[in-house]
């Protein structure tokens, strides 16, 4: 070979890896679906609300709960995926044929009054923040204009459209990430403080970690997952049970490339939040943070305006996701229980009592903003309820995921059946001692 052929080799060389990369980028991002779209509803603007106020009050005292809750977090989640592909159903309807279907009803109506305080707190989160923008636009009408907005997109909008709409709020999540990066943080401390566990079991410290617990491995999180599953194997043409029923190794591997994808993001903007306010409102004493929108206001004279701006856009689009989010996980949860035609993919006139729970959720989501509730409360009633419902619903994910008899080859390991008992201790636990120091 000659000096002139070895550099249009190696151009070769490398237009050929630069073609492999995107190929395998274009394959990992179609392997992206309800996994992803889960975990950022999971930053909802309740839950960005409980990390500010975290890095205010404790600065990166607790930020070690980023890293140890997404392995927690994301093999139950995976639990629920697989439960979904292996029987063709959703959560609901597993706990309804393998328990007693009252157990499931009050499961379900916890679940109900959770959701729908969140939505509240959400709607709110998100009108306060459009008026950090623009604050000549009323509260009132924001509140309202938003939860009727969503609704309407939820109801009328055909599922695949709706997904991809879905997919797509996703990136709004960045702008945490990009706040992080371009303002000054103590990276040192950062790696420190998220990896080693301190807890001082203060009153405060103990409602503050149920909060976390409750908005990071939240009820609606385990319902919604596996009812997109099967909102999807529909979209793919398997409409009936049946016909959904079982699955393979190469289906399996796609859905835990999502599902880890999606907790890897929710707790990773989980870090990038905590880090942030502890990094400029505990630094500068501004430790009183009640919502987002206040987290977002503060940032400016420590964080400069861009920084805010960003972090007020991703309550916005984060609002956006999580609330049909919400919604939707309630009205299959009930729905399934109660027998009722349920999906998405359906039309309103095919599946009325369906859409009539979501539009119940958001209904009094929005009437929720208007009794003067303190925001702090409701996020702690919210979490307090699911630390109730989460370990009983846990332990029915466990147990069924763990069976041969419905799992077949794909029934848990011992390592994820471990982790599945002791997640639903640790929530069993903190709802326990959230609710004694409440009194």
């Amino acid at each position: 070979m000659n000096e002139q052929e070895l550099p249009k080799q190696n151009e070769e060389i490398l237009i050929e890896k630069k073609e492999s990369l995107l190929q395998e980028g274009e394959e990992y991002l179609k392997k992206l679906g309800p996994g992803i779209i889960t975990g950022a509803a999971d930053d909802d603007p309740s839950g960005i609300a409980t990390y500010s106020q975290t890095g205010a009050q404790y600065g990166t005292g607790l930020l070690w709960l980023a890293a140890w809750t997404f392995p927690l977090m994301a093999m139950i989640q995976e639990m629920c995926a697989r439960i979904s592909l292996v029987t063709g159903r959703g959560l609901a309807s597993n706990i309804k044929y393998a328990y007693s279907k009252k157990v499931l009803l009050l499961c379900t109506i916890l679940l109900f009054v959770a959701n729908t305080l969140n939505i509240g707190a959400d709607l709110g989160a998100m009108a306060k923040a459009v008026q950090l923008i623009s604050p000549s636009i009323p509260f009132a009408f924001l509140v309202i204009f938003i939860g009727i907005a969503g609704l309407l997109m939820e109801i009328y909008i055909p599922y695949k459209k709706y997904a991809k709409y879905l997919k797509w709020l996703v990136i709004t999540l960045f702008s945490y990430v990009i706040t992080g990066l371009i303002i000054h943080m103590n990276w040192s401390t950062l790696f420190r403080d998220g990896i080693l566990p301190h807890i001082t079991f203060s009153k405060t410290q103990i409602l503050l970690i149920t909060g976390i617990l409750g908005t990071t491995i939240s009820p609606y999180l385990f319902f919604w997952q596996t009812s997109q599953e099967v909102e999807e194997q529909i979209a793919e043409g398997k409409t009936t049970a049946h016909s959904r029923r079982g699955t393979n190794a190469a289906e399996i591997k796609s859905m835990q490339i999502d599902v880890w994808s999606g907790m890897f993001l929710s707790n990773l903007v989980m870090f990038f939040i905590i880090a942030v306010c502890a990094n400029t409102l505990f630094m500068n004493g501004i430790t009183d943070i009640a919502t987002a929108s206040d987290a977002a206001a503060a940032l400016r004279p420590f964080a400069g305006p861009f920084a805010s701006l960003l972090f007020t856009i991703g309550i916005i689009g984060t609002g956006l996701l999580a609330i049909p989010v919400l919604a939707g996980s309630t009205s299959y949860a009930i729905s399934e229980s109660l027998g009722w035609k349920e999906g998405l993919y359906r039309k309103l006139n095919e599946a009325r009592a369906f859409y009539g729970v979501i539009i119940v959720s958001i209904v009094i989501g929005i009437i929720i903003n208007f009794l003067g509730i303190n925001p702090i409360k409701a996020l702690i009633y919210s979490a307090i309820a699911n630390g109730i419902v989460a370990p009983v619903i846990i332990v029915c994910i466990v147990h069924i995921s763990s069976s041969h008899k419905i799992m077949g080859h794909f029934k848990n390991s011992k390592l994820a059946n471990m982790v599945g008992w002791l997640l639903s201790i640790l929530m069993g636990v903190t709802a326990i001692a959230a609710i004694y120091s409440l009194f």
